[in-house]
């Protein structure tokens, strides 16, 4: 998240504050500060001390309702990148999805679980110990707080928990991930435009940010979850580059100068195989300028072939949407797709995977 600063690790998972953070501190800290300069009757500056210390301790229940997210996944194998705190809570960023809507279903549910066990801590410690005034007051509106995060979080649209506990019940029924994200998208986008609604009707604020808030990463998981099914869809034989820059060694440097070269499609490096079609290495064109241009005919590919480390590669089996993810994490712009005995089938771009997608939305359109 963009604005974010790490402040350390938690469970051997990064720990972030993004600086909308501190504005809301802030708002929390007048707001309890005031209620307890009241209701406390105190005066000076302990009335907002006490006011910070009750937003830290709320914050550090957000914080603990992240956690549940994160150590429930950590339990399915999956690596917690981050957790963010920012303007509208916490946000806990996860490796990778659940691999069943069970799982799926118990690192939703985490979060409330942990907020719902801090209410009643909140209201046992409230109800069976003696506690000061001010000390009584903060334990209670903690207990309030964590009950209302539980709650609120349970509302079945994304981005909130309750819309991953819909979309894990979708994918159970469908059998597709990416159904399940987008049905419980739509749902985030309804109860946003609601919360819109309602603030500009009743001049509530918050309403609307958080509306707003509810519009856009809704939208975004939609578009996203729409991509990656029909990704998903697709193995990376749909998306191998026509005419990819393979060429064969016993090619004569003429034949390879004029079939592959000389008016076609700029590439600056070919791959070179074998008989059999497999990857013996590759051929720059600036490299023909090392042999005269009478020589080239008697001249094969081979002899300017230079070897190859083994470059990254996949099979043409391979799902397009698992393709697009190790081009992205290992920020490569492209995959040579091997076949069977190691036959070289092509290349794979990231721009060639954009224009199937594109070519796929124009077929069928949504």
């Amino acid at each position: 998240m963009n604005g974010s600063f790490r402040i350390g690790k938690l469970f051997n998972i990064p720990f972030y504050i993004h600086v909308s953070w501190f504005f809301i501190l802030g708002l929390i800290t007048f707001t309890y500060g005031k209620q307890l300069a009241v209701l406390t009757r105190l005066g000076g500056a302990l009335p907002w001390l006490l006011g910070l210390i009750t937003a830290l301790l709320l914050f550090a229940s957000v914080l603990a309702h992240e956690l549940g997210h994160s150590l429930a996944a950590i339990r399915q194998g999956i690596e917690v990148k981050s957790i963010t705190l920012f303007l509208f809570g916490g946000l806990a960023t996860l490796d990778k999805e659940s691999k069943t809507p069970a799982e799926a279903f118990w690192v939703a549910l985490a979060g409330p679980l942990v907020s719902f066990l801090l209410f009643t801590i909140f209201t046992a410690s409230a109800t069976f110990i003696p506690l000061p005034i001010a000390a009584a007051i903060i334990v209670k509106l903690l207990a309030s707080l964590n009950l209302a995060l539980g709650l609120f979080n349970l509302i079945p649209g994304l981005p909130l928990d309750g819309g991953n506990i819909l979309k894990a019940a979708v994918w159970k029924i469908t059998g597709n991930p990416y159904k399940g994200i987008i049905f419980a998208s739509r749902v985030g986008q309804l109860f946003g435009w609601l919360a819109i609604i309602s603030g500009l009707i009743f001049g509530q604020f918050w309403n609307i940010l958080i509306g707003w808030f509810l519009l856009q990463n809704a939208g975004y998981s939609a578009q996203n979850a729409a991509v990656q099914d029909k990704l998903a869809g697709l193995t990376a034989a749909d998306a191998v580059t026509p005419d990819s820059p393979i060429v064969s060694e016993h090619l004569s440097l003429r034949e390879f100068a004029n079939d592959y070269v000389i008016g076609k499609k700029t590439w600056r490096k070919f791959l070179v195989t074998n008989e059999q079609g497999q990857l013996v290495g590759a051929i720059a064109t600036d490299e023909l300028k090392a042999i005269p241009t009478n020589l080239w005919a008697q001249t094969p590919v081979k002899q300017l072939t230079k070897p190859l480390q083994l470059p990254p590669s996949v099979t043409p089996e391979r799902s397009l949407l698992e393709v697009a993810t190790i081009l992205e994490q290992k920020k490569l712009s492209e995959l040579i797709v091997i076949g069977e005995n190691g036959i070289v089938v092509g290349l794979i771009e990231k721009a060639g995977i954009i224009r199937l997608l594109q070519e796929k939305a124009q077929v069928n359109p949504a």
